[in-house]
């Protein structure tokens, strides 16, 4: 492709050199940059690509764009400066590959909690319909039923449209994906053109990145205002940020709620462990989901489904035969009759609305035991919370490690053993070690009594020191239950 066509609507500051170049190729990372590939100088939250320009030109770049133009310009390299470099990857990408999200509806699904749910039901569901669709998630990314395990929750600017336009090749008319906060303010979603926006929820999380909570905010909500008029935007009124989500998107507003009047409404009739039956838009249907907030989640998917003009009843039908996403509320029962739910519940509000589906079923002559930790190397203002949160639901609470990273666990637990109120201390084991601390729960349970893994939920590794270790809540609680795969 030549630069110039390259280039596009891209605002350029200044340009040094011809624009009549042949580019094979978009880069960020210098040590991956080939002849004739153009080399975007990012700053990046622990590099600045700009220190990297000599060695991308020595690999062979034939463009640099940056923010800053260097003392002296080599011959036969082009240069571009530009006000963003982090927002000029995703226009250049998307022009390199073609646009890819024009070709389809492409929907991002935003939010503290439930994200990975709704984004990867949407997907499963319109596969059922008979459509091609691909999904970009936490878990994995899929190109229909084809899949390729997660990097990033929202992977870098390069990636997203490699993917979509993957999906295009392959037919997608849809792709759902998660767009995380960290995404949104590093500008990784740029040049993507959204069909819909879905807004969750907003809680105590990421204020090691964003610093405050009203940082969290605005970036979650710059994700509505830069969609464009031809989208919809779906928010979730239970949340008191709900609408301000909404305050200057340019989309069409639809709102979702449990409790309140809405465009779109659910309400809980019986909850099971086995699932629970939802009058959602004045239709009754079971589902195999338990909790008010997968109420929640499931009233999103067919608040999108109908968006896109999809039929009511098809979308009831499929929806009561949808399976829980992997490590989110996954239940499994041991021969004698205990029961443990293995969930990816990692914020203080996530642990709260588990624990309180858990409420809703429990028949209060049993115990709930919850294992719980805190990631090392994030947020920590929000581990002393999670400790209160699990002991308030809980009648005992474990204590462990949760990808340490690169700190001590010891003092992860110290930060969470803050959050334990005097009269609680008698209910709480502190145990570092992941795997103790869930044979400990197993052993202390009897038939009857509810086991709560939270915090890791579909991750199949533990990270300490830097290092990935495999590491499976599923997988110990059932060997502690003696039950094969």
């Amino acid at each position: 492709m030549k630069l110039q066509d390259l280039l596009g609507n891209t605002e350029c500051v200044e340009q040094v050199g011809s624009l009549d170049l042949d580019i094979t190729g978009i880069e960020f990372d210098s040590r991956k940059v080939k002849k004739d590939f153009a080399f975007v100088a990012q700053r990046g939250v622990h590099v600045d690509g700009h220190k990297f320009i000599d060695k991308a030109i020595e690999q062979g770049a034939a463009v640099v764009v940056c923010e800053e133009m260097p003392s002296a310009f080599p011959e036969n390299v082009a240069f571009v400066k530009v006000v963003d470099s982090n927002k000029v990857l995703g226009e250049l990408a998307a022009a390199f590959y073609g646009f890819p999200s024009r070709k389809m509806k492409v929907v991002g699904v935003t939010g503290t909690n439930g994200k990975t749910s709704i984004a990867t039901l949407l997907h499963k569901l319109f596969l059922l319909q008979g459509y091609n669709a691909g999904l970009i998630s936490t878990i994995s990314y899929k190109i229909n039923e084809r899949e390729e395990t997660a990097s990033h929750t929202t992977p870098n600017a390069l990636k997203i449209q490699e993917l979509l336009a993957e999906m295009a090749d392959e037919g997608c008319e849809f792709c759902f994906m998660e767009v995380s906060s960290h995404a949104i303010h590093q500008k990784r979603i740029s040049g993507i053109e959204y069909a819909g926006g879905i807004f969750t929820n907003i809680t105590h999380d990421h204020l090691d990145y964003h610093k405050t909570f009203a940082e969290y905010i605005k970036a979650k909500k710059a994700f509505f205002d830069a969609l464009p008029k031809t989208a919809f935007a779906l928010s979730n009124i239970d949340d008191k940020n709900g609408l301000v989500m909404m305050q200057n998107t340019k989309a069409r507003k639809l709102t979702y709620s449990n409790r309140a009047m809405a465009d779109y409404r659910c309400k809980v009739m019986e909850s099971h462990f086995d699932g629970m039956l939802l009058n959602l838009d004045n239709q009754e249907i079971w589902t195999r989901f338990v909790g008010l907030f997968n109420a929640s989640n499931l009233l999103a998917v067919y608040a999108t489904a109908l968006e896109l003009e999809q039929d009511k009843d098809e979308v009831l039908a499929i929806m009561s035969n949808l399976q829980p996403v992997q490590g989110r509320f996954e239940t499994i029962r041991s021969l004698d009759g205990k029961f443990a739910i293995v969930d990816y519940a990692h914020t203080p509000d996530a642990l709260k609305n588990v624990l309180a589906a858990i409420s809703e079923i429990r028949t209060r002559n049993e115990q709930v035991i919850t294992v719980v930790g805190a990631g090392g190397d994030r947020d920590k203002t929000k581990r002393p919370e999670m400790a209160k949160e699990a002991l308030l639901a809980s009648d005992k609470v474990i204590l462990t490690s949760d990808n340490p990273r690169t700190e001590n666990p010891a003092e992860i637990l110290k930060d969470m053993e803050a959050g334990v109120a005097p009269q609680y201390k008698n209910k709480v084991l502190t145990i570092e070690s992941r795997r103790d601390a869930i044979k400990t729960a197993a052993m202390l349970a009897q038939p009857g009594d509810i086991i709560l893994i939270a915090g890791k939920g579909h991750e199949n590794y533990q990270e300490v020191n830097g290092v990935k270790h495999h590491f499976d809540d599923k997988e110990e609680i059932k060997n502690c239950f003696g039950i094969e795969d």
